[in-house]
Formats: C-alpha cells, structure tokens, sequence
C-alpha cells in the first residue's frame, strides 16, 4: 500500500503517510516493560494566533530525527506534543476584539496542531495536553497547594507596574523607558498583595543538582549566576538618634568594614521616612517617586552615572564608632541583600564614582602592594587604617572582624543569594486561578479548631495572613475535591480601577460561603437556601498564576495525561522517569528552566514523584533561525517566513531537511528560501533512484562494486554517529556523498536500497515511507530497524600499520578505523601468514601497538 503517483508528488506523499500514521496510531506508545525506553521532549509552544514560523520547526525536527532513529535501534519512544496556552497575548486580543480568551487559544491551537502534524512527527498525539484544559490546571492548582502547605507559598506586598492610562498592570517587557510599549502612557511602580514562592529555600539545592545534569555549560553558568550565592556577612548599624534602630547591610567583604564611609539605602527601603530628617524629607519623597518609573535594569545600569540624596540623618560604623552618612539610592535595589549597603568608596568602582560626585570621603583600608595604588583598589591585600587588624591580609581578617561583630552582637557571618523568591500572582484574567479562599481570623479559628474539617487538607503550619483597611484576613485552601477551580465567565478583562485582577469584578464568583464541617463551597448569594453555625463567609484570591506554572511540570504530565487519581500515574512515572532529550531555546534558561527545576524537586522531596531530583537530565538549545535579510523574524521586520508557504512549495520533507542541513543545530543560521532548492534536487534524485519514470519500482543490480559497499557502510556509521552527537548537517551531507556514489556506479542493488531509506527516514520520512512500501514491505519503516555497518568493508587505506617481529618488518596491513581495540588489532596481525611464520615455535616476551602505525612483537 503506498501513494497513488507515478512521479514524486510529494504532496500526494505526504498527505498519505500522514492519513496512515494517524488512523494506524504509528507513534502512540504505552509502557512496554520489555524494551528500553527514551522520552525525547521539546519546549511546548504558546499557540498564537499568527501560527508557527520558519524558526519554530527547528527544534521539533531535531527532536523528531532523534526519537525516528531511537525508536529504530529498538527503544520504546515517548514523543508528545502539548501547549502553553494561558497568558498574556490571549487576554490583550479578548481585551482588543471581546472574543473570549477560551474560543481564540482554541483556534489557535488548532492552527498549530495542524501545522506541526504537516511536518510529519513523530508524535503521540493521544498524550496531547493543553495548561487551559481544567484536567490539567487541576493538578498545576493541586501543586500549588502542597507548596502552600509546606510553607512554601506566602503573600506580601510587591511593586508591579502599574499604568492608569490602560488601566492595566503591565510586565517588566511591555515598559520602555518608565512608559507602556502600548499607548506610550507614564508608567510607575505600585505595591500589591502578591502570591510569592519561596525558591531561595531551594537555592542550594538547584545548584547542588546542576552538577549531575548535562547541559550546556553556558546555560549552567547563567543559572549559577542568578542564584548568585555568596559567603560575607551580616552587620548591623545604629542609626543615630533612634534608639535601637538598626539598619542590616550585607557584604562579601568585612575586611573592609574600617573604610565604609556611607550607608545607601533603597528608595523602598521601609525605614527611610523614619529616619530621614525634616529638612531632607521632601527631597527624599521626590527622589523615591521617581525612582518608581524606573526598572530594575535601569537602575543598575553600570554604563549610567549614579544618583542620590542625603538623608539627614546619621549611622554609626560597629567597627570604630565612626559617624557614617545614609543616604537613598535607586542603584540599590531593595529586592537584594537587606536593601542596603555599606559604601566603601576606596576599594568599589561604584561607591568610588559616587562618593567622587558627591564629595564623600574615601578611606584606604587594604593595601594591593606594588602597583595598586590608584583608587578604587577591589583586589586582595594587607590591611591598613583598620585598627587591631591592621598589617592583617584581607582573606584572614574576613573572619577575624566577624568575629569582632559577633561578640558586639553587631553583624554575623551570612550567606547571600541575587535570587529573589518567585513573584507568583499575576493580576490578570487568563490563568490559572488561585484556590485560596480569604476568611477572617474568628473564622480561620474555627476551622482550625475542627480536626474533621476538609479544609485542614493543605493547612500550613504557620497561617498565612495579610492586613487591609483594619481587618486581618487568612489564607484558606480549598480540599482536593474542590478542584479544578474553574474561572468564571466574563466579558470584562480589564484589571479594577485599583489594579486588582479583573477577577474581582465577577461578584457572584467572588463571594462564597463555606461550610467548615462538610467542605461545602456555594456562591454567597445562593446563602438562603443554606443555613447553620457550621457555614463561613469567604471571598476567593483574585490573583491568578503565571503562565510558568503550567509549563514547570507538564513533562511529568505527558507520562499518563489522562490519569485522575494523581498528577502522574506512578506506575507510568517508574517507567519514564524523565526526558532523555529535551531541546528548546536558550532564552528560558533562567526563566523556565529553573522554575520547573525548583518545583521538580519539590514533588520530589514530598513523595510526589519517583522520577529523581532532576526533571532534565540532557537539554540542548537549538540556534536562532534569521531572516533571508540576517536580523531575527518579526512582523515589524516584514522578514517572518510561514512555513506552510515552504511546505506548499517544497514539501515538508525538504523543509524538515533544508532546516538541518543549513547548519551546527546550536548556531545562528540565516534563512534563504532559494537553498531549499538543492534539497528538493537531492530528494527527487533520491525518487529516481527507487522509481522509474512511469512509477514502477526499479530492478535493482545484485550486487555493489566493492568501493559503493564502502561508501555505503562508512555512511551507515556515519550517519548512525552523527544522530546520536545531533550534528545533523553533517550527516545530511554524507548521505548525499552516498546517493551521488551509487548513481554513478550505476545504482543500489537491494540490501543498499533498503538500507539507504532506512537511513533517510528519521529526516525525510515521507519519501521514506513510500520508497519503504513500494519495494514490496507492508510495515512502516519506523518498525524495520536500523542498518548496521560492515566494518571489513570500510577499512581501506585511511591506516597503515606496520607488523614487526623482532624489530623487522614483517607485514602491514590496513585498517580504517583508528578506535578498533588493541586485541583485535594484535588478532588481525597474528593471522598473517608471514608474520605468523616468525613468530611459529616461539614465546612472545613483549607486544605493543602504537595505535594507527605499527604492532611489535619481542619473542625468543
């Protein structure tokens, strides 16, 4: 059974093999005990409505070539394919057209889904998943709410940035200069009640496991960094004419705690207005509001010349009773360390350029030596101008004035991290909603108080609590049976006036009564039909999560999708365990991938999961696919390329080839739409060398000359090798180098033939299929195995090693493969007739093989 066409239609083709891929259920996998397993994962995509472009196939065909040839070389082959469909885009576009967020990502998937089954992968397409589809944000609200019964999920205030002009609370990425990228209206910072996990719990342990995981070396790099763990220490300073108040700065270097001559504090620091003075109050106010248009990146911007104001008031230095201005900052931010840090101008580039600007003083305290005597001076040294510690180097006096602090109870050895716990709300309508309903705290005592209440389920140890307009309202889970907690149906997805979600205007979901004895949860307005001391009155969280939360755990999902007893059939988990392959772009590299890493080992370590601490244990970026005009493809470019223009005119399975031939996969690679020419050539050559011009299949020589059964087995192995170290460029061209061999010597004879199109499969597996079914097989080719090389036939002159005995030259022979172990190398020298004639009647004392030239044998 193969495609109704005389010549290569590869639409006809393509459509075919694609029609009997999905009505056979070719890819659809379960848990065959029996045989190995390999689960190959890409990033799963956000469905937007423009569809995939020319970039996005990249990655997928990668992963698709390498799960075709695993599942080849006999393994059982988990490929799924899901979205990530909650976010932001969907709500602008129902905020922009009133078409609901649910009707457009359907849409749109459907438009990816279709695009991606046009490509031709290999994918179990009975796994699919989707993050709005309630059977799965189930589970992403049941994580949510183990975090928060192990402490791990808590409320606080955050800034967010908020822009009246839209009404909006908008992402780091749509404020340009303290303005909206939308309507170019004034931005600034305002606190909310934000969700927020409690990563940094787990910030030894992400780096702890980055050491057992292959990954790219740069993406590990960049994940240290944003941990960024550092030893200093903790030190205290009284603020002057406050009585106890302190002000906790942290510092990598207490060595030189003698030369900080002044405090600077973040504008949002919490004891600014206490301490600033009268005649400073209202320079300090206007400097603190302009720093609320202004991001964190601009902030810190070492290219930018730093700016301040003085406080007024005074701090006193715990290492020798100095007096110490404070003044505010922006370049300090007050998400790192305490929000404050101690200056010390003569030994930090920074500080230096500050105290410069405003006429600070400057103290020398460490002492480079030779040549380190211009200001600022950050290296290493001997102390100076430090009191007992003076004459003391740097490393050894780290410890001694700690010690000094620790017993004037004025600072302490600390350990620090840049990572900030995970700001987990989002004040939007497209997510997932937070199953936390808000009650007073007589009614959080009454739940409490009751052992046999359903909601004790995902209780914390500690409460959690936030205060507003005079009350104090608790944090409540709902039970397992309460979920999934569904969003309600709305036509307004604008924030409130005040930036809460618009999830607060949708009063008949808003307002609930509970029942503490049941676990019942009814609308508050249907309380009449209700009555008893046993109800509570309650108002769900209005925040819902980031898209992240979907995408932290779906590769977990992907293993029984359709399970309801628990997030991952546990059975189903011990057979997957984990992806063996995962690929996706480098920008989420501190993003997502760290994000699923800390929630990973969270399941991990409550017994959620028997998978191992690692989600990913191999991960592989693909590069970035320019314009044919070498900038990256966007709309505003006009440079986007659709790819089912290319498969239209191409076929998919020239795309799929022209994609990894252009090539390293890791690199930067411009589009040209003209190149996909040669790989159209080389796949009609290929049809020409099975069909014949009236579509019968061809009468095959019987056998290879003996230098095509070379360049046949050297491109089995080759290509064989090139799969398995993702150099697919590579092996694309060796296959042509092949194909132009054989046609030239005047064609296959059948084990070649066969052979050959198993070898194109994983990367062209339409032609393949058809070539596969038009030389009489009734199977896929996807179950026909893999070819395997013919060593003797590839070694030709490429090594020529010479045999001595005794120290003369006996034979030589030749081999074409320098890694073919020693013993067979000695075996092979053995077997000569001559040299096996003088070593006859003697004992070998001493042999050695100097690998790719020559063997000796010492004998007597």
């Amino acid at each position: 059974m193969h495609a109704d066409c005389e010549k290569y239609d590869f639409q006809e083709i393509e459509t075919f093999w694609q029609r009997f891929w999905e009505e056979n259920k070719t890819f659809c996998v379960d848990e065959d005990r029996s045989r190995k397993k390999y689960y190959a994962l890409d990033m799963f995509p956000y469905p937007s409505a423009s569809g995939l472009h020319i970039g996005h196939p990249e990655g997928y065909t990668a992963s698709d070539i390498l799960a075709r040839y695993k599942r080849a070389i006999g393994y059982n082959v988990l490929h799924p394919m899901g979205w990530d469909a909650f976010g932001l885009p969907a709500e602008q576009h129902a905020i922009n057209t009133g078409i609901h967020p649910a009707a457009n990502t359907a849409r749109n998937v459907e438009i990816f889904r279709r695009q991606i089954k046009r490509m031709g992968f290999a994918i179990d397409w009975d796994r699919e998943i989707n993050t709005t589809d309630p059977k799965y944000f189930r589970w992403t609200q049941w994580i949510f709410l183990q975090l928060f019964k192990h402490g791990l999920a808590y409320v606080g205030e955050r800034p967010i940035w908020w822009c009246e002009g839209l009404k909006s609370v908008l992402a780091n990425e749509e404020v340009i200069n303290g303005r909206s990228e939308r309507g170019n209206f004034p931005v600034q910072r305002k606190n909310l009640r934000q969700w927020v996990l409690r990563i940094t719990a787990y910030a030894d342990k992400l780096l702890e496991g980055l050491e057992d995981i292959d990954w790219p070396d740069s993406t590990k790099r960049q994940q240290i960094a944003w941990i960024g763990r550092s030893e200093g220490a903790s030190v205290h300073f009284k603020v002057e004419g406050h009585g106890n108040c302190e002000i906790e700065v942290y510092t990598t270097r207490p060595d030189t705690l003698f030369g900080a001559t002044f405090l600077v504090l973040a504008p949002e620091h919490p004891l600014l207005e206490k301490i600033v003075a009268a005649p400073f109050a209202e320079a300090v106010k206007k400097y603190a509001e302009a720093s609320k248009s202004k991001s964190d990146l601009e902030r810190t911007d070492l290219a930018k010349a730093k700016t301040g104001v003085r406080t007024g008031a005074h701090a006193i230095n715990p290492a020798n009773g100095e007096r110490v201005e404070i003044w505010v900052a922006d370049y300090v931010l007050a998400g790192y360390g305490s929000g404050a840090i101690m200056a010390v101008p003569a030994h930090d580039e920074r500080d230096y350029a500050f105290a410069k600007r405003y006429d600070i003083p400057m103290v020398r305290v460490v002492d480079g030596g030779t040549g380190a005597g211009e200001l600022p001076y950050a290296g290493e040294g001997i102390l100076i101008n430090s009191g007992e510690f003076s004459g003391t180097a740097s490393r050894d006096a780290r410890e001694a004035i700690v010690g000094m602090l620790r017993k004037s109870s004025s600072g302490d050895f600390a350990r620090n991290y840049k990572l900030r716990d995970w700001l987990f709300s989002r004040q939007r309508y497209w997510g997932e909603p937070t199953p936390i309903v808000w009650i007073s705290e007589e009614d959080y005592g009454r739940v409490t108080r009751s052992d046999q209440s359903p909601f004790r389920e995902f209780l914390p140890h500690e409460p959690v609590a936030y205060e507003e307009s005079g009350g104090k309202y608790y944090a409540l889970p709902l039970c397992s049976k309460h979920l999934p907690l569904a969003l309600p149906e709305t036509d307004n997805y604008l924030p409130s006036s005040d930036g809460e979600s618009p999830l607060s205007n949708a009063k008949s979901w808003l307002d609930v009564r509970l029942n503490v004895e049941t676990g019942e949860v009814i609308p508050a307005e249907n309380f009449a039909d209700c009555d008893g001391a046993a109800w509570i009155s309650g108002r769900r969280e209005t925040n819902t999560m980031p898209q992240w939360a979907g995408s932290c755990w779906y590769h977990l999902r992907y293993m029984s999708p359709h399970c309801e007893a628990s997030l991952v059939d546990p059975d189903a988990a011990n057979y997957w365990q984990s992806p063996d392959f995962y690929i996706g772009g480098a920008e989420h590299a501190v993003l997502h991938l760290l994000y699923a890493r800390f929630w990973h080992r969270f399941l991990f370590d409550i017994g959620a999961i028997n998978t191992g601490k690692e989600p990913f244990h191999r991960l592989f970026h693909q590069g970035i696919i320019l314009g044919e005009d070498g900038t990256k493809m966007s709309k505003s470019r006009g440079n986007v390329v659709n790819p089912d223009d290319i498969v239209e005119r191409y076929g998919a399975d020239a795309l799929r080839l022209y994609e990894m031939f252009l090539g390293p996969l890791d690199m930067v690679k411009p589009w040209n739409t003209n190149g996909i020419e040669g790989v159209s050539r080389f796949l009609k050559k290929v049809w020409g060398s099975y069909v014949d011009g009236e579509g019968n299949t061809r009468q095959f020589r019987k056998n290879l000359p003996a230098e095509c059964e070379r360049v046949v087995n050297e491109t089995i192995k080759k290509v064989s090798g090139d799969i398995e170290e993702l150099k697919f460029n590579t092996a694309i061209a060796q296959m042509m180098i092949c194909l132009n061999a054989v046609r030239d010597a005047g064609g296959f004879d059948r084990p070649a033939a066969e052979n050959f199109a198993k070898l194109l499969a994983p990367f062209a597996p339409h032609i393949a299929e058809e070539l596969w079914a038009r030389l009489g097989h009734s199977g896929t080719i996807s179950d026909a195995g893999w070819p395997e090389y013919d060593a003797s036939k590839i070694w030709g002159k490429a090594y020529q090693i010479a045999v001595q005995v005794n120290g003369k030259v006996r034979s030589e022979f030749s081999i074409g493969d320098i890694h073919v172990p020693e013993e067979k190398i000695f075996a092979m020298a053995m077997s000569d007739e001559n040299v096996a004639k003088h070593l006859s009647g003697k004992n070998i004392v001493k042999k050695f093989y100097v690998p790719g030239k020559i063997v000796s044998f010492a004998c007597r």
